[in-house]
């Protein structure tokens, strides 16, 4: 291999990482923007917030339904991967519960636009659902797990369970300005903790 070609390798590398960079900025902006907005939000709105213009998100996806799913897939996988780096960062087990439960929290406010883009796709719709489910429970597993450890909650607790649960006090908070779904999830986590003995 000569320089030349040492060199047309390193910058198609390069550009390569740019490009899934971008890829995941714009996936960022998208999540960020349904999260306040919804899954119907203009696309005019992501590509302001990304910083891109409206042909790039176009080319990456050429349709919604292909940015619902792709940032549902981001951010499932931004869930499991932050599980394991809040146990190391948080004061306490619990406190990294409760931080990725509000990570949850985001994801799940997604999550209830997709149905709605893929009800003509239910084999799809059931092939993300198990893909949530196969990445999403071990890391509440293990964050339950680390806190019943640490003697912070009861030992009781199941992660599916309170997954469904979490979710289940997520629906609502579009119809009802009165609801504030983080709100009852943040005493649900909290409920979690194991009483002190004085």
């Amino acid at each position: 291999m000569n320089d030349s070609d040492e060199g047309a390798g390193q910058a198609a590398r390069s550009k390569r990482a740019d490009a899934r960079r971008n890829k995941e900025t714009l996936l960022d902006a998208a999540a960020a923007v349904f999260v306040t907005s919804g899954v119907e939000a203009p696309v005019r709105d992501i590509a302001a917030k990304a910083g891109v213009g409206m042909g790039t998100i176009y080319r990456h996806f050429p349709t919604r339904a292909d940015l619902i799913i792709a940032v549902y897939r981001h951010q499932v996988e931004a869930c499991a991967e932050a599980g394991p780096a809040l146990l190391a960062t948080s004061a306490t087990p619990h406190a990294a519960l409760g931080r990725w439960i509000n990570l949850f929290v985001d994801f799940l406010v997604t999550k209830h636009g997709l149905a709605a883009v893929l009800q003509s796709d239910n084999a799809g719709f059931d092939a993300l659902h198990t893909y949530f489910l196969d990445r999403l429970v071990p890391v509440c597993t293990q964050l339950l797990g680390a806190a019943v450890a640490a003697g912070d909650i009861r030992s009781d607790t199941d992660a599916y369970e309170l997954m469904r649960g979490v979710g289940n006090l997520c629906i609502g908070g579009d119809n009802d300005s009165r609801y504030d779904p983080r709100h009852m999830v943040e005493l649900l986590v909290a409920g979690l903790l194991q009483p002190r003995s004085a």
